[in-house]
């Protein structure tokens, strides 16, 4: 297997496909992490999601915790009670540490990653992709997904549309160092907020600054911005460039939009960045693309494993597509609540009065962190097709029994039994576990395949989501 790119997602990807003894190499064309560090946020559904392999206590001590809340819009909202979820918060972490432990993980359960590999080419056929490198190499694998980025050279090699919106806007961010007092920060920005929500200046750390500042209009340059362009568009905004130096990082970004046609073609398949791409406004691209990889890694391991049931392959697209689509469909809405016009903010005044509604605020708040998802199983109780919070069971903790990335039985009548299916998905008989269903059938990215308590239903959904029985 070849993964281009080894981000968040390419890593994550690789750590799945090796969970399930799959040969896995990536290719990354950059030599080093990226020189500037950028605070992102892993949101509920990805922090459960590394609970399940294992990895949230050594990602938490790299981090730090913050409320779910206020991610829509940055509408000011205390976060709603009694979150569905046991890990029920942001966890902020810096990009170039969240990369690097991923990678370490996948390269632990035996992943290779070359660095300043660069792919050039490829070929598909009815038996593998021959992947053609910048140097001349040629390599041969069973499937080729890119993870590569916006700009991603697999996509555009494999001829997938890409549409959506260009950017119509350009913002600058960074952290920086300010020279003014503490006390006359808050006053000018507040006043600045009340027309443009787009800028912000918050303390991150001590005497660093968080600085978000709309740009003049759009570059269309991959470079970041100098300090000097910083400045520059601080007194343009606010009338004061507040003394900022010594930044840690600059960055720009657009509000560039789109979603690829297809995330499949043969063998030849699309996730993270490569495949979705919006504004950073409510934190959820990194997330996106790490749970595009749980949902991926253990379908295109059983297709290369053989023991894949006709379809699973092609329910990456039909599952993951939508979910991506109604991510880029709030960040549009988020970017509109954010425009200066009187119409957007009149809206936003609305929106920010229906929030005081739990419903209202906890149906974005579950929306923008992903548990909230429910994927398309067929007709049954609401929580088919959702995913399983972690919940207590006779030996601990729930997602401790999904380190593997195998799918789990949780039967609370103890009478059932995963049979044949036993090589690919383990069996829990525990009548305390906290569920309010007799038995549940969980694939290994964490979603409820079945629910119920009769052993001939239940093969019946094995054999839907792992294939024939074996013995």
């Amino acid at each position: 297997m070849i993964i281009a790119g080894c981000g968040p997602t390419g890593a994550m990807l690789a750590a799945e496909l090796r969970l399930h003894d799959v040969r896995v190499l990536v290719l990354e064309q950059e030599t080093e992490p990226a020189s500037f560090v950028r605070i992102v946020g892993l949101h509920i559904r990805s922090l459960e999601l590394m609970a399940m392999r294992g990895l949230l206590d050594r990602i938490a001590r790299h981090g730090r915790r913050r409320p779910a809340a206020g991610f829509f819009a940055a509408i000011d909202k205390p976060e709603p009670e009694g979150l569905d979820s046991a890990h029920a918060y942001l966890l902020g972490i810096p990009q170039p540490v969240i990369v690097r432990l991923l990678e370490e993980h996948a390269v632990a359960l035996g992943a290779e990653v070359r660095h300043g590999c660069a792919l050039a080419g490829f070929e598909q056929d009815d038996d593998g992709v021959t992947v053609r490198l910048a140097d001349g190499e040629r390599l041969r694998s069973r499937y080729l997904v890119g993870c590569d980025g916006a700009r991603s050279a697999v996509r555009k090699l494999l001829g997938v549309g890409f549409p959506g919106e260009p950017s119509r806007n350009e913002t600058l961010m960074g952290e920086v160092g300010v020279g003014v007092p503490r006390e006359e920060i808050a006053p000018k920005v507040a006043e600045v907020r009340e027309t443009d929500k787009r800028f912000t200046l918050t303390p991150f750390g001590e005497e660093v600054y968080r600085v978000v500042v709309p740009a003049a209009g759009v570059s269309g340059r991959a470079e970041p911005p100098t300090l000097d362009e910083f400045k520059e568009r601080l007194r343009a905004v606010a009338g004061t460039d507040f003394g900022v130096h010594s930044p840690r990082w600059l960055s720009r970004f657009g509000d560039a939009t789109r979603l690829a046609e297809r995330y499949r073609v043969g063998r030849v398949l699309l996730a993270g960045d490569s495949a979705h791409i919006h504004p950073p406004i409510g934190g959820q691209g990194l997330n996106l693309g790490v749970q595009d990889a749980v949902n991926l890694g253990w379908k295109l391991a059983a297709q290369v494993r053989g023991w894949a049931p006709a379809g699973l392959l092609d329910t990456y697209e039909a599952e993951r597509h939508p979910v991506a689509e109604d991510v880029l469909d709030n960040t549009r809405a988020q970017v509109e609540l954010l425009s200066p016009g009187p119409g957007p903010r009149a809206v936003r005044r609305l929106l920010t009065e229906l929030m005081d509604f739990d419903e209202v605020n906890r149906h974005l708040i579950e929306k923008i962190t992903a548990i909230g998802v429910r994927y398309d199983f067929g007709a049954g109780p609401d929580l088919l097709g959702r995913r399983l919070r972690d919940v207590d069971v006779r030996q601990g903790r729930l997602y401790d029994l999904l380190h593997r990335g195998r799918g789990l039985l949780l039967d609370r009548t103890e009478r059932l039994t995963a049979g044949g299916w036993s090589d690919r998905v383990d069996h829990l008989g525990d009548p305390t576990a906290a569920l309010d269903v007799p038995c549940v059938l969980l694939r290994p990215d964490g979603h409820v395949a079945w629910i119920g308590d009769d052993q001939r239903d239940l093969d019946d959904h094995l054999a839907r989501w792992f294939g024939e029985p074996t013995g």
